[in-house]
């Protein structure tokens, strides 16, 4: 699943998935903001630390 991101070299949003393809140009993108996906790791790495804590 993608979500819009930011593409830095193009300065705009676009349909990109977590390897960095960008739906919106059909092409690989080197610099774009990756943080909501980086996030969503985040979020599910900790949920998976607590439910072993119990």
């Amino acid at each position: 699943m993608s979500k819009m991101c930011y593409n830095y070299e193009t300065g705009q949003y676009e349909d990109i998935d977590e390897s960095g393809y960008s739906y919106t140009s059909g092409q690989y993108v080197n610099n774009w903001d990756d943080s909501e996906y980086r996030r969503e790791r985040e979020e599910e790495e900790r949920r998976r630390w607590e439910d072993d804590e119990w």
